[in-house]
């Protein structure tokens, strides 16, 4: 928890770069994706993966897939601890082999500021990699007050088209992210919320950006190990 609070620290949720400052994000082109996905049965065998897309083209440019064993306990609320190293060494061997494809940006599929404390696994790897990062999430993370009750279902039925976004307000006063549809002929919204270095606006605007269906496509490129993995 302390270590946790200490990183939190570090935690920029404004925009730093100058492509973040651009209706159309003049000066973006590459942006990046990453997940670690558990084999099925196993939770000590996962593949952690991290893609490169351009921008605004979402063409893939890079993809590292490694199948790891991960050690550390499942706590809830620490998931990142268990996770983030994995694509923390992803990060660093793009940068090491093939630095001209670095990402400005990364998309992780997961939560950034919405979140117990306050610090997901976008957060997390943002601080550690100091990288612009995004959580994208699937799914409602309850916290602070946020259910998924008849309230929250009628807010996400109120979106009728892709881009329309409702804030998520926690009973602090906070707001934790923004919930978006991202995909006409999708009902079902993702949970955006910021990682570092980035706003909320700004970070809405991307997902929608790089959203071709419901998941945008950094996250949705990214591929399960096969063999082992490898990288391309």
């Amino acid at each position: 928890r302390r270590e946790q609070a200490r990183l939190k620290a570090s935690v920029v949720e404004e925009d730093t770069e100058e492509w973040q400052k651009d209706a159309r994000f003049t000066g973006l082109r590459r942006v990046g994706g990453v997940d670690l996905s558990y084999v099925k049965g196993d939770e000590s065998r996962a593949c952690a993966s991290l893609v490169v897309l351009s921008f605004p083209a979402l063409e893939v440019l890079y993809q590292d897939c490694r199948m790891v064993a991960v050690s550390a306990p499942y706590v809830a609320g620490f998931l990142a601890f268990r996770e983030v190293p994995f694509l923390v060494e992803a990060v660093q061997r793009l940068q090491q082999e093939e630095p001209q494809l670095q990402p400005q940006v990364l998309l992780v599929d997961g939560n950034g500021l919405l979140h117990p404390r306050g610090f997901g696994t976008a957060c997390h790897l943002g601080v550690l990699t100091d990288l612009p990062c995004i959580g994208v999430a699937k799914n409602l993370l309850q916290v602070d007050g946020l259910v998924r009750d008849e309230l929250h279902k009628e807010q996400v039925r109120s979106l009728q088209r892709s881009g329309e976004t409702f804030p998520l307000t926690g009973t602090s006063g906070k707001v934790l992210g923004m919930v978006l549809r991202s995909y006409n002929n999708s009902s079902k919204p993702l949970y955006v919320s910021v990682g570092h270095r980035v706003s909320l606006d700004t970070a809405v605007r991307l997902v929608r950006a790089c959203c071709r269906f419901r998941i945008p496509e950094p996250i949705r490129q990214v591929r399960p190990c096969a063999s082992g993995g490898g990288r391309r």
